[in-house]
């Protein structure tokens, strides 16, 4: 084995290189066990009403409603902070809450379900 340092980018690294002899294989050695799974989707939001998206990728800062709940258009739902400001995510109209998919603190992709009302 020998012992290599190169540049990649302006970044220096050390590497270790072995030499193969004629017609051995190469044999790898064992993966580094996988990280840890991503935490579970959300269940399925319910077939009727309207679904509330997230606009953008962020973090919720908070939750202002629960399942149940009457809200008037207009009405914060939550809070969804992306790029260090807050974003206030409103229901689009009147109507009950049948599904809340998210929690203070979740992590979100743009697209994502957050609220359902009916």
């Amino acid at each position: 084995m020998k012992k290599y340092r190169v540049n990649v980018n302006g970044a220096d690294y050390e590497i270790t290189l072995e030499a193969l002899k004629d017609g051995e294989d190469f044999a790898p050695k064992a993966a580094a066990p996988a990280p840890a799974a991503a935490p579970a989707a959300p269940a399925a939001a319910p077939a009727g009403g309207e679904k509330i998206t997230s606009p953008m990728p962020g973090t919720i800062l908070s939750v202002n409603v629960a399942v149940g709940d009457s809200v008037q258009e207009g009405t914060v739902l939550l809070i969804l902070e992306a790029m260090k400001m807050e974003n206030e995510i409103m229901a689009p109209r009147a109507g009950k809450v049948v599904s809340v998919q998210v929690e203070k603190g979740a992590t979100v992709e743009s697209g994502a379900v957050l609220v359902v009302i009916e």
